[in-house]
């Protein structure tokens, strides 16, 4: 009868997790997913597998946490138009800049690994289009409260939005100031949706 395990398998997913966000796939040695974990290499790889393996596992669960976030904070805004403005300008709304430098882990994994690993690739396609699917469904919710125009593309729109708020968390890892990038979000949300109407 094998042992049960002795580790929370949630929290050293997530501490792997954070240590491939701050410094990317290639530069994680399994020194520090050892260190970062508390596990020695065969506790770490029965659990999780090799370190691809390890690492889309982290990568599905930031995933899935993000589309969690994303989704409720859509549903729980009262008006649809303001949920969108929220999306495209969040990414902006960091005063000390750390975690806009830090960037997102799917963006930042897709750009280091997307040409050279299929998995990877694959992931980052299911991800951005959930979250189109998650945007366009708050599209459709913004033009039957009246706010975004009835012959909009709802899919169209959130492709457009989502592309924005990338743009934003890839120009926020440059290393641009916070003041200047929350400029830049405003515009693009002026640009792409209604200004909201103070009734």
């Amino acid at each position: 009868m094998a042992r049960p395990r002795s580790f929370d398998e949630k929290k050293v997913l997530h501490a792997v997790r954070d240590q491939f966000w701050d410094t990317g796939y290639a530069a994680t040695s399994l020194e520090d997913l050892m260190r970062v974990s508390g596990l020695g290499k065969g506790s770490l790889y029965a659990a999780f597998g090799d370190k691809h393996q390890l690492f889309l596992r982290a990568l599905r669960s930031y995933t899935d946490d993000s589309h969690g976030y994303l989704r409720d904070a859509l549903a729980d805004a009262p008006r649809a138009l303001d949920a969108l403005r929220m999306f495209v300008m969040g990414s902006a709304d960091d005063s000390t800049g750390a975690a806009t430098r830090r960037g997102c882990l799917m963006a930042n994994s897709t750009s280091e690994l997307g040409n050279a690993d299929p998995e990877v690739l694959a992931q980052a396609h299911r991800t951005y289009e959930t979250s189109t699917a998650l945007i366009g469904d708050c599209v459709a919710r913004a033009q039957r409260e009246g706010d975004v125009p009835a012959d909009a593309d709802p899919t169209a729109l959130a492709r457009a939005l989502l592309a924005a708020q990338q743009g934003l968390v890839f120009m926020g890892r440059t290393g641009m100031d916070t003041a200047t990038l929350a400029a830049t979000a405003r515009s693009l949300a002026d640009q792409l949706l209604p200004t909201p109407s103070t009734d």
